[in-house]
């Protein structure tokens, strides 16, 4: 695999049958992705998205915004396809995920986009993250507890937010600053992946996303909230699998029809 510092693969995967490049959500670590590796096996290397500012590159300055976030991780991911590619992306991540793969539109090897937990990009940035966006210290910290995600020991804990919020606060406000671009559809296609006891994503938010694919969107309700796959990381994992096991190593003529999962 390329050597970029975008990329944080798990164990030794000489030649995976493809690899699924995923995007953490809000103020998450990419590395707990590589979790997942053990349930996808040979079939497909896991690769985290770590971009600067984050995890081992924390000396490094922090993208701008999306655009130059979207940019610099389509470049890493390009350099890198040597081997059928999927995009896997949780709420913040499947935003950037969508973006990525908007720019990877030209890519042979580009084969799907799974969005999780994650409204269509073109009814976002939702006005309660905008609002979010705006506030500091504990206030921020009440308003994030709706989305989930963070530990109550961060939550009672104050120092603990100045060390791990700021992560978290600077993608809410590269989110608030989301501008959805009206674009010609992916030629690929769009899984969903959903909690069904998430407090923010309806399905009226889903619908959408069907306007930026080529194909009809494939819908995965999962038992649980916005991070439903914290307890049953199969939710997230079967999903992956299926979708290298359908995606075709050579990429499908431009006349030939894609198997949704």
């Amino acid at each position: 695999m390329h050597d970029s510092a975008w990329l944080l693969g798990a164990g030794d995967h000489p030649d995976p049958a493809a690899r699924i490049f995923c995007f953490a959500h809000a103020g998450g670590n990419p590395r707990t992705f590589l979790g997942w590796q053990d349930a996808l096996g040979d079939e497909a290397q896991i690769v985290a998205m770590c971009p600067p500012g984050r995890g081992h590159r924390y000396k490094e300055a922090a993208p701008s915004g999306m655009a130059e976030f979207a940019d610099s991780a389509a470049e890493a991911i390009a350099a890198a396809a040597d081997r059928p590619v999927l995009l896997f992306g949780h709420s913040f991540g499947a935003v950037m995920a969508f973006e990525v793969a908007r720019r990877l539109g030209d890519l042979p090897q580009l084969r799907r986009l799974i969005a999780s937990g994650c409204s269509a990009p073109s009814l976002l940035p939702t006005q309660r993250v905008v609002d979010t966006a705006k506030l500091e210290g504990r206030e921020f910290t009440e308003a994030v507890q709706f989305f989930g995600g963070l530990p109550p020991e961060v939550v009672a804990n104050e120092d603990l937010q100045e060390l791990l919020l700021p992560a978290l606060r600077a993608d809410f406000r590269m989110v608030a600053d989301y501008r959805y671009r009206p674009a010609a559809p992916l030629t690929v296609p769009v899984s969903l992946v959903n909690g069904r006891e998430d407090p923010h994503i309806k399905e009226a938010g889903l619908r959408p996303w069907q306007q930026e694919c080529a194909g009809e969107s494939a819908y995965h309700w999962a038992e649980g909230g916005h991070f439903y796959f914290d307890d049953r990381p199969e939710a997230v994992t079967d999903v992956l699998r299926s979708a290298v096991r359908d995606a075709p190593r050579t990429p499908p003529r431009a006349a030939e029809h894609v198997e949704m999962i």
